[in-house]
């Protein structure tokens, strides 16, 4: 039977907005290579190695069993994965739940979310639009899942135990792993206790181990599937979907992103230099050469990095003015989205950290940009007051109100420098809702994707 492999990201999230709706339908996903790119143990594992809390030859050992299980026809047994996993987790006898749970975060903002599917984001999503009952289910620990079930706005986890003894960790397994027939036990457990249909309830993941698991419920879907899995995959008829990679960047990536990079510096060089000759000859201000470098470096950055933007509502980036402009903010890239979008007529706020950004921070001071240190509250007050008389003055703010850039799609708790700007300055608040930017360049990343 050839394999279902027409089921596309819209295919799946047209399917379970057209499937039975409620908390009594489960939507079970795997973690690693199911809805993130990758294993989140390597950023565990590499950390330890920097810290020196896991030996090279620990490593080497991990690297032998995962060697024979390639080569064994069962694949990784569950006296493999135990092993490899009392391995990983011997760096962290000792250590206290607390500062695991601390780590953990840490590795999912710094990287972990880095590789996150934003497919997979967005059908977790549908799935908690229907009302369903959305459960991570891994092998992994919960130090390693729990950070990116918050970030999803997921309740339930299902992960392999990790044994304490007086609130510090053995460094061995609490229980049986969920790997394989114990993944697949747990959820049909989960199930029983919830009281969820599990013949219209969904499950997804990519591995060829989570064959029993897939099987537990009527909706199987293979994510990403692993060659052993996309066969067994085909005998049940199951549907077959490929994410695009979040992997590293090719020469077309690096290539849009010195397009990116080289359009926005050098289209806002241009514009500074001929606003000053402009400027000498008596033709034109300060202000229009920022004008005119912003215009520039927005529309030479977005073409000759290939960055294309659907905008919705245009009017109201003009007709009102002066404003207070407010931008969900993910990516480097909304930067120079905001310069394509608004043009002229604009200033922003950014913390102090920006000013040390190679070119683009000379580029900032250039603009008038208003610098705010936001460990200290005295100082970025005083640094928002030339931003009042410039908005009393015609000349709008941009604001990221969330402070930073957020590491997934989700919003971040808001700060209120902005509104108290627009108050004081008796302006309107326009906000500004970028998508998919993340999805381009993550926050962390130093390459602009497909």
């Amino acid at each position: 039977m050839s394999p279902d492999t027409g089921w596309d990201e819209a295919r799946l999230v047209a399917d379970v907005e057209a499937g039975p709706q409620g908390p009594e339908i489960g939507a079970f996903f795997d973690f690693d290579g199911t809805l993130i790119d990758g294993y989140s143990l390597g950023a565990f594992a590499r950390h330890h190695l920097r810290s020196g809390q896991v030996t090279p030859a620990d490593v080497g050992r991990m690297l032998l069993i995962g060697l024979r299980a390639m080569r064994s026809e069962q694949g990784t047994t569950e006296d493999d994965f135990e092993q490899f996993f009392v391995l990983g987790m011997r760096s962290w006898a000792g250590r206290s739940e607390d500062e695991l749970v601390e780590l953990g975060e840490r590795l999912w903002s710094e990287g972990i979310a880095g590789s996150l599917y934003p497919e997979a984001w967005r059908l977790v999503e549908a799935h908690r639009r229907a009302g369903h009952t959305v459960v991570l289910a891994s092998s992994a620990t919960r130090f390693q899942v729990e950070p990116a079930a918050r970030a999803m706005g997921v309740e339930h986890v299902l992960v392999t135990p990790v044994e304490t003894e007086n609130g510090l960790c053995t460094g061995r397994p609490g229980g049986p792993p969920l790997w394989r027939a114990g993944k697949a036990a747990a959820v049909r457990a989960f199930g029983a206790t919830h009281d969820i249909d599990m013949i219209n309830s969904y499950a997804y993941s990519n591995g060829t181990e989570d064959v029993a698991f897939l099987a537990t419920v009527g909706r199987s879907r293979a994510l990403n599937p692993e060659p052993g899995l996309a066969a067994a995959a085909a005998s049940r008829n199951w549907p077959i979907t490929h994410f695009r990679s979040r992997g590293r960047p090719g020469a077309r990536e690096v290539a849009r992103t010195l397009g990116v990079v080289g359009g926005t510096l050098g289209g806002f060089g241009t514009g500074i230099a001929l606003g000053a000759v402009n400027a000498l000859v008596g033709s034109g201000t300060r202000r229009d050469a920022i004008d005119l470098a912003l215009t520039l470096g927005g529309e030479l950055g977005t073409a000759l990095g290939g960055v294309k933007l659907d905008v919705r509502g245009a009017e109201h980036l003009v007709d009102t003015r002066p404003a207070v402009f407010l931008f969900n903010h993910q990516s480097q890239l909304d930067v120079i989205i905001i310069a394509k979008l608004l043009r002229t007529g604009f200033s922003a706020v950014a913390k102090k950290e920006a000013a040390r950004i190679p070119g683009f921070g000379l580029a900032f001071r250039l603009a008038d940009v208003a610098f705010v240190d936001r460990t200290d509250t005295v100082s970025a007050k005083a640094a928002l007051e030339p931003a009042v008389a410039r908005l009393r003055e015609g000349i709008s703010l941009v604001v990221a109100p969330e402070g930073t850039r957020s590491a997934t799609p989700a919003l971040g708790r808001f700060k209120k420098g902005a509104f108290h700007v627009a108050m004081q300055a008796g302006v309107p608040i326009v906000p500004i809702v970028i998508r998919n930017a993340g999805e381009l360049m993550w926050r962390g990343a130093s390459t602009v994707r497909e």
